[in-house]
């Protein structure tokens, strides 16, 4: 055997794909559990594919101890850094290796580690071969058979995926479990725990009748704040049948919460493993949105067990074919389970904030990347967000019926196979008859396209003419861009508030009209009227509209869209107008019209609107998102200005916003939506009210009074936007009442993260001395730290450079420890090129310092290098 030296980080790229040599058919697993020393026995069954004798796997941070072909020990190998390549094998063999791993030392969290007592695995992307070696690639798939053993007093339960088929006692005190997977999966989807833990029970039956066990371990004490997610999976089981037909395939369905996790969770089949903040949640510990947080991402990962699990990806460039398809999936599950409209809402706003501004970064990426160094890196909001955008405008254009007709045909075709994102719209193309060629660049085209509409109308003719331009800016690594098919969807309406029917030549048409040239003109007829146009309704696709609405016709659009998605988008274009403004001259004194702040008015007292949609109507755009509408981000400007916009409309409609308040006191406490609603509203009413002479006696009020996270929380964010008196007080005494549990101080550290104060980053250096704050948890990291860069722009941005030089030192403990939270972490640093040139250099600098580090991480090394290269 050989051993290779290191070497440089190298890219891969999508075009460079290759079948694999050899394929796995099944692997029997057998763990011996130690906090230092577990031993991994793996046993697989082998078949050459190609004609090669050679066999490469791969394998990170092992301690090989056997290897055997046919049970006879063999030595035609050699041991790289990142793997083993083993010679002259038979085209068919059996395959036995011995590893030994150190689960307590591994703070990444990839493989198989300690998370708090317990043993836990996360394998997805490629964690699996820092457990034994194996082609740890999506497209072999193997029928996986697992045996735990450990100690049985420590770790009672011994669990892994699919049914438990096996288990026994040993004579040291020790006991072991035997797990059976029936359907063949890659690696990545391998799970283990092991541990003590609380256990909720409950059962499911299909629609064919089958019985299947559902079990959620949570850790001892946790027990009465499993039952959100019980319900949640119940829920989740019984709208995959009835929207899509798909019924659970195995005999158990197990979740595990687990306090150090990199990710939300992980779809391993039958055995998900998910970080314990979406699992946990009562009404003392949890608020509304981590209630709808954890339906949503039980539903994802459930959601999973057919798209992702039955048909996986081919190689990891096509990621979007899962992540993008289940995002769309959960989405619709949340909107038919409680409002469309407030759901559509918040996944547009993720859109139009971080997402556009990753598009607009170094690390802009088509939905289906074509090159990579470190594939945890490919797990974005443009391949997973984008990527439903573009499942959702399939939906658009091929219609439910016609896009579920496609979904059968995709399992019909590769229901245990690794596919890849071309065989889904090719079901979608044959099933529905609908040409998506040109459709197809959404997958290979990278940054945000821009529309630019016009409109004129002839009285005479009765016509009405819409002009829209396509144009997509150049990219870090792509420059030409092509016109991409574009569904628009409109609306135009008469000045009675009724829509006017749309004809074109002299037919009918769609509300959906097909953008697919770079300038196209659509002629609508029989328009007796000027009408006000309703444009990109639903957000019918991910761009960015330009078109020169005035005032009066978004006031119009705020109160007679038929569209619910539609009235909050253009109250938004409304502000943006005055925002862009104020901002364009900050020195201006910032005064709205009458008929801007009446249109508010109007909606916050609409009682024919859920309470939960006017909240939504009266929450402005955030910092970021206003700052991705400018080339040169004006970070103090915008902060200014978004601040004295929402002082003038408290002022203005403090009256209407106290009866309001008052008016949503609820007695008890329920999940229901209507409920939740009236708390939104109840709250986003507490926020502009907190900015007025009544603000510190209102929130200390109801942070007093408050029976609920939900309330209580939001009385905290009141009194830490608007820099409250009451502020201190608030957090003292809500880190002495739950200091012993860090799930709920993460609210507590996000508040801190987000301080406005000058003094925000000497707070956010003692916050991380508190006894709830470890650098090793992955959920307290983004919530302090995470906040900071993210969410805290004035200060993070501060012209001293402390901000970067504390990202800078946080990144540089956290490349040792754990490199794929910092790879998340440094993304704010990234985008150094949209501010001004002393902030660019001061940030550049920290770049540059990470850059010559001689130990580098791969993920932040991929980043870092696009970043200061571009």
């Amino acid at each position: 055997m050989t051993q290779q030296a290191t070497t440089q980080p190298v890219a891969k790229y999508r075009k460079d794909y290759q079948s694999p040599s050899h394929t796995t058919s099944d692997i029997e697993l057998y763990f011996e559990l130690h906090d230092t020393a577990t031993v991994v026995t793996a046993t697989s069954q082998v078949k050459q594919l190609k004609d090669s004798t050679t066999l490469e796997l791969d394998g990170e941070q092992l301690g090989l101890q056997t290897l055997q072909v046919n049970g006879q020990d063999w030595t035609e190998y050699e041991l790289l850094e990142n793997g083993l390549t083993i010679h002259q094998l038979p085209e068919q063999f059996e395959l036995k290796i011995v590893t030994q791993i150190d689960p307590e030392a591994n703070t990444a969290l990839e493989g198989l580690y300690k998370s708090g007592g317990a043993f836990c695995t996360q394998c997805e992307a490629e964690g699996f071969r820092r457990i034994t070696f194996y082609q740890d690639r999506p497209d072999v798939l193997a029928r996986f058979t697992t045996t735990v053993e450990a100690d049985k007093t420590t770790y009672p339960y011994l669990l892994s995926n699919g049914n438990r088929v096996d288990e026994g006692s040993l004579d040291n005190g020790r006991h072991w479990v035997k797990w059976q997977d029936p359907h063949p999966k890659p690696a990545y989807l391998f799970a283990l725990v092991a541990g003590d833990f609380d256990v909720l029970t409950d059962n499911y039956t299909t629609r064919s009748g089958r019985e299947v066990a559902l079990e959620i371990f949570v850790d001892k004490g946790n027990l009465d704040r499993a039952p959100h997610a019980m319900t949640s999976l119940i829920n989740s089981m019984k709208w995959d049948e009835e929207r899509f037909g798909l019924e659970y395939d195995l005999d158990i369905y197990m979740i595990v919460a687990v306090d150090f996790f990199n990710m939300g969770a992980m779809e391993n089949k039958g055995l998900n493993v998910f970080n314990s903040k979406y699992v946990l949640a009562n009404e003392k510990t949890a608020t509304d949105t981590d209630y709808l947080g954890i339906e949503a991402v039980i539903g994802h990962e459930y959601f999973h067990n057919w798209t992702g699990n039955r048909v996986t990806c081919q190689d990891w460039f096509q990621l979007s074919l899962k992540e993008g398809l289940t995002v769309f999936r959960d989405q619709e599950f949340s909107s038919d389970l409680g409002s469309r409209a407030v759901n559509r809402i918040n996944n547009v706003r993720i859109i139009r904030g971080p997402q556009f501004a990753e598009d607009a970064s170094p690390m802009s990426h088509p939905i289906r990347p074509d090159k990579v160094i470190e594939m945890n890196n490919f797990y974005t909001l443009t391949v997973y967000e984008k990527g439903s955008e573009v499942i959702r405008m399939m939906h658009t254009l091929l219609g439910e019926e016609g896009f579920q007709k496609g979904m059968k045909l995709y399992f019909e075709r590769h229901d245990g196979t690794a596919a890849t994102c071309e065989n889904f719209v090719a079901a979608m193309e044959d099933a529905s008859s609908v040409d998506l060629k040109q459709f197809r660049l959404w997958y290979s085209q990278s940054g945000t396209p821009t529309l630019d509409v016009t409109s004129e109308y002839d009285e005479a003719s009765q016509t009405f003419a819409l002009t829209v331009s396509q144009n997509t800016e150049a990219t870090h690594e792509q420059k030409e861009k092509q016109a991409l098919h574009i569904p628009f969807d409109v609306e135009l309406y008469k000045h009675t508030g009724k829509a006017f029917k749309l004809i074109i030549d002299g037919k009918p048409v769609s509300n959906v009209l097909n953008v697919t040239e770079s300038s196209q003109t659509f002629v609508f007829e029989g328009i007796e009227s000027q009408p006000v146009p309703s444009l990109l309704r639903e957000f019918s696709a991910p761009v960015k509209l330009n078109y020169d609405y005035s005032d009066e016709e978004l006031v119009f659009l705020m109160r007679h869209a038929t569209n619910d998605f539609a009235r909050w988008d253009a109250g938004q274009m409304l502000l943006a107008k005055y925002i862009k403004s104020f901002v364009a001259d900050t020195s201006k004194a910032v005064v709205l019209p009458e008929g801007v702040i009446d249109a508010f008015r109007g909606v916050l007292l609409d009682s024919s609107l859920e309470p939960a949609f006017i909240a939504e109507m009266l929450t402005f755009p955030s910092h970021n998102e206003v700052s991705g509408w400018y080339k040169r981000v004006d970070v103090d400007g915008i902060a200014k200005v978004l601040k004295a916009i929402k002082q003038v409309i408290a002022q203005a409609l403090i009256d209407e916003l106290s009866a309001t308040y008052y008016s949503l006191t609820q007695d008890g406490y329920s999940i229901e939506h209507t409920e939740i609603g009236q708390r939104s509203l109840r709250n986003v009413c507490l926020g502009f009210l907190a900015y007025t002479e009544q603000g510190n006696t209102l929130v200390e009020k109801q942070y007093d009074t408050s029976s609920n996270m939900t309330d209580t929380i939001a009385a905290m964010s009141a009194a830490n936007v608007a820099q409250l008196a009451c502020r201190e007080s608030l957090m003292a005494d809500y880190s002495d009442k739950w200091k012993h549990d860090g799930l709920v101080m993460d609210k507590w550290f996000m508040l801190q993260g987000t301080n406005p104060a000058s003094n925000a980053l000497e707070v956010i250096r003692d916050s991380m001395n508190h006894e709830a704050f470890s650098l090793k948890n992955p959920n307290r990291i983004r919530s302090l730290v995470g906040a900071f860069l993210n969410n805290n722009p004035v200060q993070f941005h501060s012209k001293s450079g402390e901000g970067y030089q504390f990202a800078g030192e946080i990144l540089r403990q956290l490349n040792e420890s754990n490199p794929q939270v910092a790879s998340r972490l440094i993304d704010p640093l990234l985008k150094f090129r949209l501010y001004d040139e002393q902030r660019q250099v001061l940030i550049k600098q920290e770049l540059d310092g990470l850059k010559s580090l001689d130990n580098l991480a791969k993920d932040l090394f991929e980043k870092v290098t696009k970043a200061t290269e571009e």
